[in-house]
């Protein structure tokens, strides 16, 4: 497996010439704790201690061919969804999703690719929403706000289970495969310049000695106090995301401006290490553009299997 050349090493004199927007980039506070994602409607929360770092994140708007998947582990490109309403469940249900299958087996060259979840984001107040206690809530199809720290969804354990589970679900029939790659497609729906954007990290600039797993819990209402991390039997076999701990050799992006046409494809794990194989991702405020406007999204979550 070969190791991945840090940005220093590599002469992207393009890079440079990147518009940069100031940031606060939330990360894992640099102490150990019990790291653990609680999501309801319309709120989430973690616990641990997470702190906000100045950063700049760089415009790839301008350079936007420049950007490849696996040099990257983020790309963006174009397409016109037949979807007028994002938010009209049933048209997602379906026909979003079969186009993002589609979509994504030609930017990636991909055998085949399945389709897991969706979920709306935005940057409007969601405090009343939150307030409403649907029981048996389901985090897939609803509304969240932004992203609220720098990670990735899924640590390698999730991604290798969800990866068998799936193809074994769609595709029974199929021979196997040799690599898979669990993506995130992302489009904003709502005019810009968009005042919360997601930022993408450089997956060249991350290793394994920042991170930390982030267990899942959706639940009905917040716990409090002790039970908030209170051991739980077989945690680390869980669902988790991966966080991160802020270090200077992170290289982020955004795309500013984005437009219904244009989709951010990111990668959550690559089953091939020896490529750009992890993408970080998170919101964060623009105050770099004037007349930004609220920001709506649609994130679909999909695996793409290499037969």
């Amino acid at each position: 497996m070969t190791e991945l050349a840090q940005p220093e090493s590599i002469p992207d004199l393009i890079e440079e010439t990147a518009r940069r927007a100031p940031a606060l980039i939330r990360y894992l506070g640099p102490d150990e704790y019990v790291t653990r994602r609680y999501v309801s409607q319309g709120a989430e929360m973690n616990t641990g201690e997470y702190v906000d770092y100045r950063c700049e994140v760089r415009d790839g708007m301008p350079m936007r061919d420049h950007f490849s998947l696996d040099t990257h582990g983020f790309m963006i490109s174009h397409h016109r969804s037949a979807i007028t309403d994002f938010h009209d469940r049933p048209a997602v249900d379906t026909a979003y999703l079969q186009e993002v299958e589609e979509l994504v087996m030609n930017l990636c060259g991909a055998t085949r690719v399945a389709a897991q979840g969706w979920m709306i984001r935005t940057s409007a107040d969601l405090s009343e929403r939150a307030k409403q206690k649907v029981e048996g809530y389901q985090h897939t199809g609803g509304i969240q706000p932004p992203a609220g720290e720098a990670h990735v969804d899924y640590n390698e354990i999730t991604g290798r289970r969800a990866a068998e589970r799936i193809y074994k679900d769609r595709f029974s029939d199929g021979p196997g495969y040799s690599r898979y790659i669990c993506f995130s497609l992302w489009r904003t729906f709502s005019p810009g310049p968009q005042d919360w954007p997601l930022a993408v990290c450089d997956g060249r600039t991350v290793s394994d000695e920042e991170t930390a797993s982030n267990t899942l819990f959706v639940v009905d209402e917040f716990p409090v106090g002790d039970a908030l991390t209170a051991p739980v039997d077989g945690e680390d076999q869980m669902i988790a995301a991966t966080i991160f701990r802020q270090r200077d050799r992170h290289r982020w992006w955004y795309f500013s401006n984005m437009a219904a046409d244009d989709v951010l494809l990111f990668k959550f794990q690559d089953s091939d290490h020896a490529v750009a194989w992890r993408c970080p991702h998170t919101a964060f405020h623009d105050t770099s553009l004037p007349d930004t406007k609220i920001r709506e999204s649609i994130e679909v979550r999909c695996i793409a299997y290499f037969e």
